[in-house]
């Protein structure tokens, strides 16, 4: 799409169009593109903020993730904000403190699965290990979040902390939800200390079947 066609297709009545300008700016430098994804920051349609939060990911400057930033700590909607979340893990080990502080500030559940699944993927054991832990110790949580926190708990498996990490597994094996037995269970097997075994063994026992399957699963015969 021609630039002149994508300015005016920015100020289009119909988001639709709006959306297709968005997507055309890929094709162009971030001095181009970034200030006219900034015109739409406040755009009134949830799904266009989410494609500019989506493109500010791929067009990396110091402009782009200030207004992620922006977006982040100030749009009203939970989708948009995962989403700024998402484009600034992109940015690297310069934003592992912005994404840890929102996760303490922002409650919404989709927002703080984002962050989960984005810090995992960056090199940040301790980090993640602190914000799984604040999932996990608020029993007002969301559980999908808390369940998050403990499948990101097994990625740091083979981590330097992986002590610490065990502890606070093994601190979940009589939690009262099943559903987190049941992570607690996968979790545990990517540990071959004796007290994970310990503690598999025991969920083995467990009253509820599902967390049983769990901790058997890949142990019994096909």
């Amino acid at each position: 799409m021609e630039l002149e066609s994508i300015k005016s297709n920015l100020h289009h009545p119909d988001f639709q169009y709006r959306l297709k300008a968005i997507a055309a700016l890929k094709n162009y430098s971030p001095e181009i593109a970034v200030p006219l994804l900034q015109t739409k920051i406040h755009d009134p349609e949830f799904l266009v903020r989410s494609f500019v939060a989506m493109a500010f990911g791929k067009q990396q400057t110091a402009e782009s993730f200030a207004s992620l930033l922006e977006m982040i700590r100030f749009d009203d909607t939970p989708n948009v904000r995962a989403e700024a979340a998402n484009s600034l893990s992109l940015f690297g080990a310069i934003a592992i403190s912005h994404l840890v502080s929102t996760f303490y500030q922002d409650d919404h559940w989709l927002v703080r699965r984002s962050i989960l699944a984005a810090l995992t993927e960056m090199d940040c054991p301790d980090e993640l290990f602190d914000i799984c832990q604040q999932a996990i110790a608020h029993t007002d949580e969301d559980e999908t979040v808390q369940e998050s926190a403990v499948d990101a708990l097994a990625t740091l498996a083979n981590s330097q902390i992986q002590e610490q990490v065990l502890n606070q597994l093994l601190d979940l094996v009589n939690h009262p939800s099943e559903r987190i037995r049941i992570r607690v269970a996968y979790a545990l097997k990517l540990f071959e200390q004796e007290t994970a075994k310990a503690a598999l063994q025991k969920l083995r026992q467990d009253p509820d079947h599902q967390v049983v399957g769990a901790a058997l699963e890949n142990l019994l015969p096909s």
